[in-house]
């Protein structure tokens, strides 16, 4: 024993010595072809600064109602293009990209506070509201641009006229648990982090179809549309501190104090928010209405255009006329569309 315990001793250091050193020494090349956000804009796009935020945003429609758009994960403002042109018949539609996705800036260093952590996407937000003078808008979030959203409600109220909560990542998804944290902010961790980030999102393919309930009918077009903002400059280093800013919401603890008007809607196949969680959601909110759509995935705004537009004008129309639908009992209204 006393002949092995060196080599062990050896192996054990060398071991270390690999964990602490070995991660500064894998390459990370820079992304081939990377261009700039206003290189890669759309024919809509309009670009202006919020809280020191160079930030993407199209603007369709005029007048009251003023809805104020908000995407999910790995999203951007191209994830409401097939309900804009009809929403923008009833009022004002303004989408942007949050921070870190789509072409809003993605800076790698700040003096004050982080602009991905959840704080600065809530400031960035009303920042928006008040640059266009909007007193009171109705917000629209999927997934975790509902999560967005529905904590505006909740620290905001007067600023929020009604929620429309596509799919939204209450429950779960939140973020990184704080134990995790302090081992993902590593030197070592943060140096893989990029190349991590690049594996796993460097295609839209694999979240997109996840997303679907039927994916052949996503076309190449559909797919370029969200491989686009992958070709900014430092998406992969930006989606990494995204991460690293990620954060627990537990918004399932103060839902009782929301009271204003919310219609859910989802998917009756969403495989990345279940189903069953907008359901729950729906029964947990005060003065909520669900709408479930058959045959569709998480992002019925794209997958199920018609259907989400009929639950939505109904829901706009109930609340200018002040009706809320519940049965005898009090219970909330769901239907299935």
């Amino acid at each position: 024993m006393k002949r092995v315990r060196p080599y062990i001793l050896i192996f054990l250091a060398i071991l270390l010595l690999l964990v602490l050193v070995g991660p500064f020494l894998v390459p990370v090349p820079p992304i081939e072809g990377a261009l700039s956000p206003q290189e890669l804009a759309w024919s809509q796009s309009r670009f202006v600064e919020i809280n020191g935020l160079q930030v993407h945003y199209e603007i369709a429609g005029q007048g009251e109602p003023f809805f104020l758009l908000l995407h999910g994960f790995g999203a951007s403002t191209f994830t409401w293009r097939e309900i804009v042109p009809d929403l923008a018949q009833s009022g004002t539609v303004l989408s942007y990209d949050r921070p870190g996705f789509g072409l809003t800036e993605r800076p790698l260093e700040w003096q004050d506070s982080n602009p991905y952590s959840p704080e600065e996407s809530l400031g960035l937000l009303m920042g928006l509201l008040d640059h266009f003078g909007i007193e009171k808008a109705i917000l629209v979030g999927n997934s975790a641009g509902g999560t967005v959203a529905l904590q505006a409600a909740l620290r905001f109220p007067e600023r929020v006229e009604a929620l429309v909560l596509v799919a939204p990542a209450v429950y779960t998804g939140g973020g990184a648990p704080a134990w995790i944290r302090p081992l993902l902010s590593a030197p070592q961790i943060c140096r893989l982090g990029p190349l991590f980030v690049r594996r796993v999102f460097g295609s839209a393919e694999g979240l997109v179809d996840l997303a679907w309930h039927d994916p052949s009918q996503i076309t190449p077009e559909i797919r370029a549309g969200y491989e686009r903002p992958l070709q900014v400059e430092n998406w992969d280093q930006a989606l990494w501190e995204l991460t690293l800013a990620s954060q627990e919401s537990n918004l399932a603890e103060e839902l009782a104090q929301l009271q204003v008007r919310s219609l859910i809607i989802t998917g009756d196949d969403d495989r990345i928010v279940p189903t069953e969680e907008s359901i729950r959601l729906a029964s947990e909110l005060p003065n909520a209405d669900l709408a479930v759509i058959e045959n569709c995935g998480h992002v019925p705004q794209e997958e199920c255009p018609d259907k989400f537009m009929e639950a939505l004008k109904e829901f706009i129309s109930n609340r200018l006329g002040s009706i809320i639908f519940s049965d005898e009992g009090g219970n909330h209204g769901r239907r299935k569309v």
